[in-house]
């Protein structure tokens, strides 16, 4: 279950209607300071949403030989969503600004993957009347700005602002991986596209499970969240790798969108079955960003 500690780990929790409490621990990593100091990633941050479904983000830069002590600290947080991300820049300095979630419109966005020519998409950006959405230098913000010009075309239709901000960059821009998560406080939608980058999906009901009931303790090596609460009540967990025992994980598949809505439905859609136009491998990267995205 614990996997090397490279590339961005994304992780995402739907609860349903009703907030629910979990602690998290970021960096939760069992390797030792030696080898974490050589290795260590470039931002860690949390988002949830208040009773009043307004978003809220707790993030800090982090960098080599840096005080850790607000990703390794608990935090006990209550939301109907929460949304988890450790980043590994391939785009943008070890900032506030770059580090992921970002709030936009009133949604958090979280993204693991690597593009190129972000000059073609800002301005694209900027013919959408978007380009004020961005504050840093990551390719992550800008690809959350062209989601969110989309949607606002679109009416407030999210999935409809995804799958045409998605099928935009794919005909016209080079793309190594554009994972994804978006989280309201009702809805979440996750993408895989294409296959660099796994990404699985958990609905877990303890109802029917043949065991008693047990907290959810979801892990990677950067990445724990614990609920005592969800021992009793249903919900959905999405994460760059399976973080339990359960067998019940799956792989989305290459151009998969999942959408899980406040009763936890889960509906699966694939509106990108072929492969971005002007695909890039490892070896298209320049080498730091090439580091950043190796599985």
């Amino acid at each position: 279950m614990l996997s090397p500690p490279a590339m961005c780990r994304l992780f995402a929790l739907h609860a349903g209607s009703r907030p629910v409490r979990a602690t998290f621990w970021l960096l939760d990593a069992p390797d030792s300071l030696a080898d974490q100091s050589r290795r260590e990633p470039d931002g860690a941050g949390i988002g949830t949403f208040d009773a009043d479904g307004g978003p809220r983000v707790a993030k800090q830069p982090l960098a080599a030989w840096e005080d850790h002590a607000f990703a390794r600290e608990a935090r006990d947080l209550k939301s109907t969503t929460f949304l988890a991300h450790v980043r590994y820049a391939s785009t943008g300095a070890h900032t506030l600004v770059n580090t992921h979630p970002f709030e936009q419109d009133g949604r958090l966005f979280a993204h693991n993957g690597a593009f190129g020519d972000l000059e073609r998409l800002d301005q694209r950006l900027i013919e959408l009347g978007a380009a004020d959405l961005v504050f840093g230098q990551t390719d992550s913000e800008r690809l959350f700005a062209l989601i969110t010009a989309e949607t606002r075309r679109a009416g407030g239709a999210i999935g409809e602002g995804i799958t045409a901000a998605i099928k935009w960059v794919a005909a016209e821009l080079p793309v190594f991986s554009l994972n994804i998560i978006v989280t309201t406080a009702t809805d979440l939608w996750a993408l895989r596209y294409p296959a660099a980058h796994e990404l699985y999906i958990l609905e877990r009901d303890p109802a029917a499970a043949p065991a008693p009931a047990a907290p959810l303790d979801a892990r990677s090596n950067r990445i724990h969240s614990r609920s005592t609460e969800l021992a009793y009540n249903p919900h959905v967990l999405l994460a760059t790798e399976p973080m339990d025992h359960s067998p019940a994980w799956r792989p989305m598949t290459s151009g998969e969108l999942v959408h899980v809505d406040q009763s936890l439905t889960v509906t699966a859609t694939h509106p990108f079955p072929d492969a971005p136009a002007h695909p890039l491998t490892l070896a298209d990267l320049e080498p730091h960003a090439a580091a950043s995205q190796k599985p």
